[in-house]
């Protein structure tokens, strides 16, 4: 695979992350168990144990959950923040890693990503609820569904 590729899968994996922070592994833990992205031989193959694939699958639906009680803090608080670039390093890393690439690159564009997609997502979802006038489910949800859709495509491109 092209280098360039990978780390653009690798910063885009991580803007996923920014968008909902545990979609991001639990498309990469999917794609590595149905061996859609090849992590064996790698410090990174435990994301393809059904273990994982469990734990991570529970933890988005818990968070798409979570993101619509008015108690949850803005993704761009400092804690929300914190998971996404941590979320972001580990799948830009896998991605990096099942493609051939440096882990270490690949983690850092994960992270780097992670924080772009938090403020890009943030910003557009408020200003879509204030422009539209809508209540926040109505934009959170199509949010949720682009992080899938997103995620999906990053981790099944060749």
């Amino acid at each position: 695979m092209n280098t360039n590729l990978a780390f653009a899968l690798a910063l885009g994996i991580g803007f996923v992350a920014g968008l909902r922070s545990l979609t991001a592994p639990a498309v990469v833990c999917w794609a590595a168990h149905l061996g859609w992205l090849n992590l064996h031989g790698t410090p990174l193959s435990f994301m393809g144990s059904a273990v994982a694939v469990a734990v991570f699958t529970l933890l988005a639906l818990v968070e798409f959950v979570a993101d619509q009680l008015p108690s949850t803090p803005a993704r761009t608080a400092p804690v929300g923040l914190g998971v996404r670039i941590i979320t972001g390093g580990l799948t830009g890393a896998c991605l990096c890693a099942g493609h051939g690439q440096s882990l270490a690159v690949g983690a850092v564009l994960g992270a780097i990503g992670g924080v772009i997609g938090a403020f890009v997502g943030y910003y557009v979802r408020v200003g879509l609820v204030r422009s539209l006038k809508v209540k926040d489910v109505l934009v959170a949800v199509p949010e949720d569904l682009v992080a899938i859709g997103l995620g999906y495509l990053l981790v099944t491109l060749r």
